[in-house]
């Protein structure tokens, strides 16, 4: 799993350079799907974050439970504005200075990755999780990021069998999710999808022991990716659920596990 994730990552990347490796002067400043950000704001944003998975692949922060941003009853401030506060802050550097940033902290962060024990527990912004769960977590944001880039830019892009990995970290992390928003699960979900090319993704439950799943998901994987990115409203969709949790899971799931 680790080496496909790397090929993944590796290849998300290399559609983001071809985007922002043509952008010039007024580019930079084209008004991005992420609210109050600018092309340049959003590649910063992912610099800053690829650096930061650099540091927690190399097992440099310290093993917080709650994350670096703590517990949430002692965060004073939301992960969204810290973002939106580290990107205020260093904006001022400009997109060709940005786009040079964003290219050595990938590389960095490619490096990091395939350095290190795929399972090792570390640090991330309010949990703990594995090294192959942060490479996931950081292909699915680059994954949204490059879309909302390449909306910026009016270019269209067609999706891949990367999503595979995205629908499946948004599944995994469906109890997370549901705690995050302070709810509680009937019970098992499973994802019936249709990847890009005509394809049957199915994740059924697996942990801790084989259990039929109470609610399941079914329709394009290119949707669900795009409800869990936040990016696309489930209603606008031909996504279909049945059992207990269908309407909450397509309220709550999100594809980066935070």
């Amino acid at each position: 799993m680790m080496d496909e994730l790397l090929t993944a990552v590796a290849a998300q990347h290399d559609e983001l350079a071809r985007l922002v490796d043509r952008c010039s002067g007024d580019d930079w400043e084209r008004p991005t799907s992420a609210v109050g950000w600018d092309v340049a704001d959003v590649l910063l944003h992912l610099a800053l974050t690829d650096e930061l998975a650099i540091t927690s692949a190399r097992g440099e922060l310290p093993p917080l439970a709650d994350g670096l941003m703590g517990s949430r009853e002692s965060q004073g401030v939301s992960v969204d504005d810290a973002a939106a506060a580290q990107v205020a802050a260093e904006r001022a550097a400009g997109g060709e200075a940005i786009r040079r940033r964003w290219h050595d902290a990938s590389r960095g962060m490619l490096a990091a990755f395939e350095a290190a024990d795929p399972h090792q527990r570390v640090t991330w912004v309010t949990n703990q999780l594995s090294v192959e769960t942060l490479v996931a977590t950081r292909l699915s944001e680059c994954w949204i990021h490059t879309g909302d880039i390449a909306s910026a830019l009016d270019i269209r892009l067609e999706p891949t069998d990367r999503l595979r990995h995205v629908a499946r970290l948004a599944w995994r992390t469906l109890p997370y999710a549901f705690a995050r928003a302070g709810l509680s699960m009937h019970g098992p979900v499973a994802l019936d999808l249709t990847g890009p090319h005509g394809n049957q993704w199915r994740f059924d439950p697996d942990a801790p022991a084989p259990a039929p799943a109470l609610t399941t998901i079914r329709g394009s994987a290119a949707e669900f990716c795009e409800v869990a990115a936040r990016r696309v409203d489930a209603g606008a969709t031909g996504l279909v659920g049945t059992g207990p949790d269908s309407e909450t899971v397509l309220r709550v799931v999100r594809t980066y596990a935070l």
